[in-house]
């Protein structure tokens, strides 16, 4: 029987996905310091853990493994009977078109640094219960809008910008996906019981100008965009799309970003 458990309870992925695998599943939703203080027995009625939670400190200094909340967490068993699905990110690669998951890594920033060195400590202590999915840009609203994010999301950027005018973006392609999109290949995944490192992507070019353009058609007005390539990129999706056997769309993307507001 499936039955799920997401820690992070006001985060922006934590809350969505609970409001949407709750239509499908037995979810339960916690904070970390309760998930880290419960006993290990308290996990055995699961059958997959989803954590969303992140500490400041581990997007933006050194690995520290105290700032660690995978490791603080997995770290308490000797092993585990459930599924654990990690959320790593696209930046442990190089930008570029295309990239698939045996593509050349090299992490940018101490985020990425930090998030690979937590995928590889969970490979080598939970391997056979390990889903790895490294995660192109979300769009979507924060159901706990009052809450203390950790975490920049493009949208949140996209709102603090769109109160201004006479704006000059460079128009990149990147890879998006909307949070509705990654929810239903959240419940595939559990569905299909893949285990595994995967991208987690459209695996589709979405120009700024374009994402912009359907969010808001009076802001995308008062932009000036100047085409550039530096830093565009796309994950190739085809090795998870094999395995939940649904594939997200461009369409879908663009009505969901038209119907945000």
């Amino acid at each position: 029987m499936i039955k799920i458990l997401i820690i992070g309870k006001k985060s922006f992925i934590g809350s969505n996905l609970k409001k949407y695998l709750s239509k499908i599943y037995d979810v339960d939703i916690i904070d970390f310091k309760t998930a880290n203080n419960e006993k290990n027995l308290y996990f055995n009625k699961y059958s997959h853990v989803i954590n969303t939670a992140i500490h400041k400190a581990y997007i933006h200094k050194k690995y520290d493994k105290n700032f660690d909340l995978d490791r603080k967490f997995i770290s308490k068993f000797r092993s585990i009977n459930f599924n654990y699905i990690f959320f790593n990110t696209r930046k442990i690669y190089i930008p570029k078109e295309n990239i698939s998951e045996n593509s050349r890594l090299d992490p940018c920033d101490f985020y990425s640094k930090n998030k690979l060195k937590t995928e590889n400590y969970l490979k080598l202590k939970i391997k056979k219960n390990l889903i790895s999915l490294r995660v192109s840009n979300i769009i979507g609203k924060r159901i706990h809008i009052k809450h203390r994010s950790t975490h920049k999301l493009f949208f949140d950027n996209f709102l603090k910008f769109r109160k201004k005018g006479n704006l000059k973006f460079e128009n990149l392609f990147k890879d998006f996906l909307s949070i509705d999109q990654f929810c239903m290949i959240i419940d595939k995944i559990i569905k299909y019981k893949v285990i595994g490192i995967y991208n987690l992507s459209l695996s589709k070019k979405v120009y700024l100008s374009e994402i912009i353009y359907w969010l808001d058609k009076k802001f995308h007005k008062k932009i000036k965009f100047k085409n550039s390539i530096k830093g565009s990129f796309t994950l190739s999706n085809k090795k998870l799309i094999k395995k939940i056997k649904i594939k997200p769309t461009k369409k879908e993307l663009r009505l969901f970003c038209e119907n945000l507001f």
